[in-house]
């Protein structure tokens, strides 16, 4: 048996997985405005799959949403600010 006793620590500090979180719901919504704009009929062409929300709206979310997720992965929670005055 053993003795010692495993102190088992996250890996990153709970304002990370808040920002994962929130950068993980940009990249679905993104992914959510990018659905439709199809049309039933395969003979029939939809003109709604080139509107802004699908083209700009809908990519520029999910990359931000990237965008988020990376920061949280690379923020360092124990980093102390020098507030010296020079």
């Amino acid at each position: 048996m053993k003795d010692k006793q495993t102190n088992q620590e996250f890996l990153f500090d709970k304002v990370n997985y808040k920002i994962l979180l929130i950068g993980i719901g940009v990249i679905a919504l993104g992914f959510i405005l990018m659905s439709g704009g199809g049309s039933d009929d395969p003979n029939v062409f939809n003109e709604a799959i080139f509107n802004f929300r699908r083209i700009r709206l809908a990519p520029t979310a999910v990359l931000i949403g990237f965008g988020i997720t990376i920061y949280a992965i690379l923020k360092n929670p124990n980093k102390k600010v020098n507030s010296t005055n020079i």
